[in-house]
């Protein structure tokens, strides 16, 4: 028996210490982002070898604006729309989770067998920085186990200010479009500095799904719901 321990041991300590490396360099990637602007994102990549694949590379869009010159509308409407606690939270929002939950469970209660999930997400801004930015699209325990992990380490590491700003210019608006100058350029044809609350607002929506969202820039629920985010919009606080 000891000996079968001992036989176990080495690989188990091999493999704990692997997995220590792998969270010490992605921890040591989210301190350089307090200085150094990340280039791209783990999502943007492979988004970017799918246009490859279809010769549309050149249809990509996107291109870093710091925080100042960013409009405030829109910091306001994205906050709004996706995390109106993100100022008060430290990475994740339990009672943003329980909510969905709950939502979830409702839901699923009265779709018929066959219908496909719809489902509510409780991530917050920080949690889906940390997914875009170092995971894979996976849905799994596992992985929503290490966007929880990278969530703290972004909040631990950056601050709010620095957190919207990154996820502000890397956040995907449409197939190709990523951050706020280019989805401002691509829907309004401004700059993301002189988007108004309506603009802002229609943005900010479109974001849990913009590819389908920009095949209908106009459609009713899209301006319903940009109706409902902009009354929201002078309650939040942002950094």
């Amino acid at each position: 028996m000891r000996r079968a321990w001992r036989a176990l041991g080495r690989p188990l300590a091999l493999l704990l210490l692997g997995a220590l490396a792998v969270q010490l360099s992605l921890a040591l990637r989210i301190a350089l982002m307090a200085w150094v602007d990340p280039a791209s994102t783990t999502f943007q990549r492979s988004a970017a070898w799918e246009l490859v694949r279809t010769g549309e590379l050149g249809g990509w869009r996107r291109q870093w604006r710091p925080y100042e010159a960013i409009a405030v509308a829109l910091k306001r409407a994205v906050v709004a729309s996706e995390d109106s606690g993100f100022v008060e939270h430290r990475g994740i929002d339990l009672e943003a989770l329980e909510s969905a939950w709950r939502v979830n469970q409702r839901r699923a209660a009265r779709q018929r067998p066959d219908a496909a999930p719809r489902l509510r997400g409780g991530s917050t801004i920080t949690q889906q920085l940390a997914k875009n930015l170092l995971l894979s699209g996976e849905r799994t325990l596992l992985r929503k186990a290490q966007e929880a992990l990278l969530a703290l380490w972004l909040e631990a590491l950056l601050d709010k200010r620095r957190i919207l700003e990154i996820y502000l210019n890397h956040v995907e608006w449409g197939r190709g479009v990523y951050g706020a100058q280019a989805a401002a350029r691509q829907h309004f044809g401004i700059d993301a500095a002189r988007l108004g609350e309506q603009a802002a607002a229609r943005l900010a929506v479109m974001l849990p799904a913009p590819r389908r969202f920009e095949r209908h820039p106009a459609s009713p629920y899209l301006l319903d719901r940009a109706a409902t985010v902009r009354a929201r919009m002078a309650a939040v606080r942002i950094p």
